[in-house]
């Protein structure tokens, strides 16, 4: 690990008295660990820490590409460095997912057991979501090829990041379709450079969890959802088929932004998970 400003954030279990395995969580594309403290707050018999993935939220970037094996490696020396031992939890929320299954994948006895949140189970360019996957690489790479002040602003724009909030939010509640807004205002733009987010995003469509499926030799519980528009339920079904231990569970009239909008039922699932596998 290089020498930047790496921000990790600890939650204390709630119930000490039953406190379970501690849990490391990986926040997806452009997000930082904002974006899953509705899944910490519902897992209070448990530790659980979150980073700011490099280049992210308030940490610094890596001094070399920005790719999926180059944050798993950060993964792995996090959990280290922190002293979690083997009863560690990793979970990965959308491109965290993928990232978590590589650090698995690469370190099969750093880990219990591997939680998938909206797992990307099939490639960003194949499947009905491939156009709508050329028009954001088109975004992204416009934000790198123009002028340092135009590009940012194209990256950080409000109505593009709205759009985005729009189209990732399946909820009919409107005070939660506001609050997902409003999150994604606030934390969608907190990245350290445009090569930084240009960087994750190429990995994030040129990879799946498929990658590291066949080499996850642990318990591995994916949370997938019914409306996710990045992972249909065939293709989640057909990536358990590659886990050789799997449990595959459908979270209905969701979308991508389970750990907004499901948070407790992801969590509930979790739990009993957690309980049933990890000794």
């Amino acid at each position: 690990m290089d020498g930047g400003l790496r921000r990790f954030w600890d939650f204390p279990a709630v119930h000490s008295t039953a406190e379970g395995p501690a849990i490391f969580m990986v926040h997806g594309f452009r997000g930082d660990h904002h974006g899953l403290l509705r899944i910490v707050e519902a897992l209070p018999e448990h530790r659980v820490l979150v980073p700011d993935l490099p280049g992210f939220g308030q940490s610094d970037p890596l001094q070399g590409t920005h790719d999926v094996a180059a944050y798993a490696a950060f993964v792995r020396g996090g959990v280290d460095r922190l002293a979690l031992g083997s009863r560690t939890v990793l979970l990965g929320h959308s491109f965290g997912s993928i990232i978590a299954a590589r650090a698995a994948a690469d370190a099969p006895d750093a880990f219990s057991s591997l939680v998938l949140v909206n797992p990307i189970s099939a490639p960003a360019l194949e499947g009905s979501s491939r156009m709508a996957t050329r028009l954001a690489e088109l975004y992204y790479r416009a934000g790198g090829a123009l002028p340092e002040g135009a590009g940012q602003a194209l990256l950080r724009n409000r109505l593009i990041v709205r759009a985005m909030s729009e189209l990732m939010a399946k909820t009919g509640d409107r005070r939660l379709r506001r609050w997902i807004h409003a999150q994604h205002r606030a934390y969608f733009s907190a990245f350290a450079s445009r090569e930084v987010v240009l960087e994750a995003f190429t990995a994030s469509i040129t990879a799946t969890v498929r990658d590291s499926a066949s080499s996850l030799n642990l318990p591995v519980l994916l949370i997938a959802a019914e409306k996710d528009d990045l992972g249909t339920v065939e293709t989640q079904r057909g990536l358990a088929a590659l886990i050789p231990d799997s449990t595959l569970v459908v979270l209905p009239g969701v979308g991508h932004l389970v750990h907004y909008e499901k948070p407790d039922a992801a969590a509930a699932h979790i739990t009993d998970f957690v309980k049933s596998r990890v000794r």
